[in-house]
């Protein structure tokens, strides 16, 4: 078993994976999932510019596009506020994963890869996961509880596709 790299909270329930971390000398060795503390985002934000603002935006923004049944919403009065107070920080239940996924069929993790070309590398590399595509940007795996989608910015992950994410997400809590 690989050991798991990224942000945030080592037993999160939901974890996005991206292909690479942040250009930055305190990140380029993470023997382990380190929570964030707050203000690390806007450090992470103003050394690594606007790819990285998107990212954490787009992710604060889907939690906060969650039912209130996840928690989310009442830990902070906007996904902004989220972002800043708790994103990827300990006890967020939040991971941002840069190392590949370890699937646990029977698990609650909720695994969301960023990005189709990312998660067709994973693939190819070994990942242990049946997609089933559901157009050019969406994948599923019920039993693993897996998704795919757009890579987090703006542009390829915009509101109404994070509506979308949101309906594939209740489909996997509601075992459906």
């Amino acid at each position: 078993m690989s050991i798991k790299t990224g942000f945030g909270d080592e037993q999160a329930q939901i974890r996005v994976y991206v292909a690479k971390r942040p250009p930055m000398q305190e990140y380029a060795y993470l023997p382990s999932i380190q929570p964030l503390l707050q203000g690390e985002i806007a450090l992470i934000n103003q050394a690594c510019g606007n790819g990285w603002r998107k990212l954490f935006n787009v992710y604060a923004k889907l939690l906060f596009a969650l039912p209130a049944s996840f928690g989310f919403l009442q830990q902070a009065s906007s996904w902004q506020a989220y972002r800043d107070s708790f994103l990827l920080q300990a006890s967020s239940n939040t991971a941002l994963l840069f190392s590949p996924p370890q699937l646990e069929p029977a698990g609650n993790t909720l695994h969301i890869i960023a990005g189709r070309t990312y998660a067709k590398t994973l693939v190819e590399q070994g990942l242990p996961t049946q997609l089933y595509w559901l157009n050019e940007e969406f994948a599923i795996d019920k039993v693993n509880r897996v998704l795919v989608c757009p890579y987090f910015d703006y542009r390829q992950l915009n509101n109404e596709k994070i509506v979308y994410l949101v309906s594939l997400i209740q489909q996997l809590e509601a075992g459906v």
